[in-house]
Parts: structure tokens; C-alpha cells; sequence
């Protein structure tokens, strides 16, 4: 195996993600135009996407990463839409596709035109959250999009196999292909349920950070393969017990939440520039298959396609909106008023990504009775100019459509504001056991101990409060963003100290290390506190 272009692939998309976080460019955008460059330059090779690499082992860590960090809490107070959103969408999205592409296609069978629809059906919302992050998107907003990227891929998935077993000639009835999808589905979430507790219980039974990180790493992989293997969606079960184990992470031993967070950034960052990369390396690939269609037939058929995609999302994103709404009032009463903007940029967001070229990609080349699939390279195409187009076009243009919409964003002060009073909150409790403790005499502790536990819970208290103080006139700081410069700076002179010391062999290179991760754990804390307040 030749490791040299994994290796470029890598390390290009990852140099290429570092030069965007410095750009209002989105890095998805950049790395998917930087990929269509390379992709026409010599001696790159080419990087055809292999659905048996990408669906099993980028998928699933991918999807455990995002259900991690998403809020449980939130995706179920918005299960409606987001169901809405993430399977009838999609389910739409394949016959209203397939359907146009069919009629305004010559020659494509409507089996082949289903397939094409279920593989362009699901928005990847990375690039679409990432943006929403940016420019402020309101939380809810947010949450919806999150939500359909974490269980639409599953409808898709599911879809894709029902139409490619009619397109093959397996003769697969509606009826059949309805039971598959919900065999699948249902059994993609049992699958979940069963392995989120044992998993969830091994974590806290295991001591050692080290090993805890490793079964993390392991869990997307085993949730995904275990139901693949009873034919249940494995999209499904990684989310759901990636769900579980996020909402319960208050569980696991300190050192284990602050190993696993950072391993989880850094396998985000590789898998998703290495992702978006890969899209813009597939171009070469794409065009020189199609063959027998002129490149004026395939632009004209993939602006229709394009065309149809952005339209089904409407059409749906709409009523789905309102008419729920008008039908129910106790949808009214439960969930907050909206108005035409929200479904507007709802809308707009339906980006699609890596998963619907890695599905084009698993495609097989002949039918049952060993003809060749019909418009198989034309539908390769399509996907891929699908993806480009929603990419550039709505990438490009969201954060302008937000301004210009005026959608309300995050309110720093009020967040901060409930944050404080969390914060109090939990420190009165912590005073009252710690007075419950002392007062103890199995925990006796001399007044300057017993007073630096009191300082620090009352440090703690404040440090929220202060982040709603004046911004100093001559630096532009705010106090909390002074006393973290400050704090930095003291703890660098440290440091710079015991490297002095330990190079003068007054302290060994062991004791250095142990020092160095007391000062590394501080200043990890400052950066979270400042990367809060920021949005990052």
C-alpha cells in the first residue's frame, strides 16, 4: 500500500484548514475549492472515494464526535422538526428528485432516477453549523440543523438501498422497501439502546484515562458495525449511544472529559479537512467517466438537478413549518413562535457533503443478468456537481442571507448573565457541604486551609461576574479579558523558570514535566473560559 498520497492528503488538507481559520472563508469552501485545483494538477493521483473506507470508518466518528457535543436535551425538545427535517425531508427529497430527473432526463429508467434522489437527498450540516456558529445563528436554528445532519444520513442510507435494489432488478415491492426502512431504522435505535449502558458503564468502571480514551475511540466503530450486522442502521446506533454517553460525560473521571475532548478535536479537524479535500479531488475523477454525454448535456442536466434539489427543500422546509403549527395548537403552546425567516435559512442550509458522493461511489457498475447500470457515471456527476453547487453557492452566500434576514443572534450578556448566576447558584451549595465537612472533626483543617477553600469558591463566583464589567478604554478589554492576559503572562514566567532550573540541573526532567502540567492544566482552564465567551 502506498502511504505517500494518504500522507499528502492529510497533511495538505490540514495546512489548507489552518490558512482558512485565518480567512472569512469557511474552511469547508476553501478546501473544497483548493481541491478542485489540485485535482487537474500533475502528478496528483487520483483520489477516487471508497464508500467501503468512508461509510464505516470516517462516518461513524464523524457522527460520535457531533452526538457528543450535542445537547440531548435540546435535540428532544425539537424531536418534531427535526424528524420532520431528517426523514420526511429526505424521504421527499428522493421521489421529487428522482422524479424530475426522470422526466427532464432522456433515457434515465425511474429506478436509476430514485437512486440518484436518495443519494443527493441528506444536507450535510457541517459547513452550514460551522457558519451558523460564526455569525451568531440563533440556538434553536442551530439545534434543527444539527439534528437532521445527525439522523438524516440514516433515511438516506436506507432509502438508497430500497431504490438500488429496484434499479439492480431484485424486484423489491413498496411494501418491502417500507419494511426494510423501518427494520432499519428501529432496529438501528434498539441497537443503540442496548450497547449505550454497558458502554456508558464500562467508561466509569475503567481507572486509567488512557484506556477510557481508547474505548471512545472504539465505541463509533463498534455501535456502527454491530448493527450492520443485523442489517439495522449503524448511523442510527453510533448517534444514539453517542447521545447517551455526551448527556452523561458529567460521569467520567476529570482526566478522561479532558483527554477525550481534546483527541475528539484533533480527529474532527483531520477527518473533516481530509473530507472536504477529498470532494474537491474527486473532479478529475468525475469527468473523465461520463463518457458518452457531451459536457454541454451534463451542465444543462446538472443545473436541473441543482435546481430541483434547492426547490424540494422548499417546498418542504415551508409547509412543514406552518401547517403543523395551524393543524395543532398544542404544537403551538409547545414550541416557540416562529415567522418566515427561520424556514427561509432552514432552507438555504441544505448543503450536501461527503456522504452523498461516497454512496454515488458504491454504485455498482452492473445490474442483475450483468448489464451495465444504467446512467451510472452520469448520476457520479450529478452528485458531485450537486455537492459542489450547494457547497459554493449556499456556503458562500448564508452568512450574507443572515444579516440580511436580521435574524436575532446569541446575546453574550445574557448568556453570561445566566451563567453567573449558575455559577452562584452552585457555589452557596458548595459552601454549605463545605461547612457540613469542617464541621466534621475527621476533616479538620488548619484556618489558612480551611480559608484558601473558601477563597477559591468565592474566585470562582466572581470570575463570572466580572465578565460583565466595563471594557477598559485604553485596551478595549474587558476585565475578565485582561485578568486572563495577565494570568498567561504569569504563568509563562513560570514556566520559562522551571525550564531555567531544570537546564541548570537544579531539578530533574521528571519533576519539570509534572510542573509543566500544572501550569498546561491552568492555562487549559483560562483558554476554555476564554473560547466560552468568544463562541468558539
Amino acid at each position: 500500500m502506498d502511504v505517500l498520497p494518504l500522507l499528502m492528503l492529510v497533511a495538505g488538507s490540514a495546512a489548507v484548514a489552518g490558512v482558512a481559520r485565518r480567512t472569512p472563508v469557511p474552511a469547508p469552501l476553501l478546501l473544497v475549492a483548493v481541491g478542485l485545483v489540485v485535482s487537474y494538477l500533475p502528478g496528483v493521483p487520483d483520489y477516487t472515494l471508497d464508500p467501503h473506507i468512508v461509510l464505516p470508518l470516517v462516518l461513524p466518528p464523524l457522527l460520535h464526535s457531533a452526538a457528543l457535543d450535542s445537547s440531548y436535551l435540546d435535540l428532544r425538545a425539537n424531536m418534531r422538526p427535526i424528524a420532520l427535517l431528517s426523514v420526511g425531508y429526505v424521504l421527499f427529497a428522493t421521489v421529487a428528485v428522482g422524479a424530475v430527473a426522470h422526466l427532464l432526463i432522456p433515457g434515465l429508467p425511474l429506478t436509476a432516477a430514485l437512486v440518484l434522489g436518495a443519494v443527493v437527498a441528506p444536507p450535510d450540516a457541517v459547513a452550514a453549523t460551522a457558519i451558523a456558529r460564526r455569525i451568531g445563528l440563533p440556538a434553536r436554528l442551530t439545534t434543527l440543523l444539527q439534528g437532521e445532519s445527525l439522523f438524516n444520513d440514516a433515511t438516506a442510507i436506507t432509502a438508497y438501498r430500497v431504490a438500488l435494489a429496484a434499479a439492480v432488478g431484485e424486484g423489491v415491492s413498496w411494501t418491502e422497501g417500507l419494511r426494510e426502512f423501518a427494520f432499519a431504522a428501529v432496529g438501528g435505535v434498539v441497537v443503540g439502546l442496548i450497547l449505550m449502558v454497558p458502554l456508558h458503564w464500562l467508561r466509569t468502571r475503567l481507572r486509567d484515562a488512557l484506556l477510557q480514551n481508547t474505548l471512545s475511540l472504539l465505541i463509533p466503530f463498534v455501535a456502527y458495525a454491530v448493527a450492520e450486522q443485523f442489517g439495522a442502521s449503524g448511523v442510527l446506533a453510533v448517534v444514539v449511544v453517542g447521545l447517551y454517553l455526551g448527556h452523561h460525560s458529567w460521569q467520567v473521571d476529570f482526566a478522561t472529559r479532558l483527554q477525550e475532548a481534546a483527541v475528539w478535536r484533533m480527529i474532527d479537524f483531520v477527518l473533516e479537512s481530509a473530507v472536504f479535500a477529498l470532494i474537491g479531488l474527486q473532479l478529475r475523477v468525475v469527468v473523465g467517466g461520463l463518457g458518452e454525454y457531451s459536457a454541454g448535456e451534463s451542465a444543462w442536466y446538472a443545473a436541473l438537478v441543482f435546481l430541483a434539489v434547492v426547490a424540494a427543500r422548499y417546498v418542504w422546509v415551508f409547509p412543514s413549518t406552518f401547517v403543523p403549527r395551524m393543524l395543532f395548537p398544542g404544537i403551538r403552546e409547545r414550541e416557540p413562535g416562529t415567522n418566515w425567516t427561520a424556514p427561509v435559512v432552514v432552507g438555504w442550509a441544505g448543503m450536501r457533503g461527503v456522504v452523498s458522493l461516497a454512496i454515488a461511489f458504491s454504485i455498482p457498475e452492473t445490474v442483475h443478468g450483468g448489464g451495465p447500470f444504467p446512467a451510472r457515471n452520469l448520476i457520479l456527476f450529478l452528485t458531485f456537481t450537486t455537492v459542489i453547487g450547494t457547497l459554493v453557492v449556499h456556503g458562500l452566500t448564508l452568512p450574507s442571507l443572515i444579516r440580511l434576514l436580521g435574524l436575532p443572534g446569541r446575546d453574550p450578556r445574557s448568556e453570561t448573565l445566566a451563567e453567573a448566576q449558575a455559577q452562584n447558584t452552585a457555589s452557596m451549595a458548595a459552601e454549605r457541604r463545605l461547612a457540613e465537612l469542617l464541621d466534621d472533626e475527621r476533616n479538620a483543617l488548619p484556618s489558612p486551609l480551611a480559608d484558601r477553600l473558601r477563597t477559591v469558591l468565592e474566585q470562582r463566583r466572581n470570575a463570572v461576574w466580572e465578565r460583565l464589567g466595563a471594557v477598559n478604554e485604553v485596551t478595549g478589554e474587558s476585565a475578565d479579558d485582561t485578568y486572563r492576559r495577565l494570568a498567561r503572562e504569569m504563568i509563562e514566567a513560570e514556566r520559562k523558570v522551571f525550564v531555567d532550573l531544570r537546564d541548570a540541573r537544579r531539578i530533574d526532567e521528571e519533576m519539570l514535566r509534572s510542573l509543566l502540567r500544572r501550569l498546561d492544566l491552568e492555562e487549559a482552564a483560562l483558554y476554555r473560559e476564554g473560547a466560552t465567551d468568544d463562541g468558539s
